[in-house]
């Protein structure tokens, strides 16, 4: 066995023994924090220059849906 084999055994050894509930509370933690991040852009970082100002220029909503859908299906797997 080469030190190559070595090392990927105990890496597979020590991911194996993380708890598949800590990944997922992780997982959906991540995409909590995503969604807030978008949540808190700046309009104007998120709106075209020089558009209409109407509310469907704005993309943190489309973002946020999908976020949300994403949160709502990863926690009920």
């Amino acid at each position: 066995m080469t030190p190559l084999h070595r090392f990927g055994e105990f890496l597979r050894q020590s991911l194996q023994a993380i708890p598949l509930p800590a990944i997922r509370v992780l997982f959906l933690a991540s995409l909590v924090a995503l969604l807030i991040w978008v949540l808190r852009l700046p309009r104007s970082a998120t709106c075209p220059p020089g558009g209409a100002k109407r509310w469907d220029e704005n993309l943190k909503l489309g973002a946020s849906v999908a976020l949300l859908i994403q949160i709502l299906i990863y926690a009920c797997l």
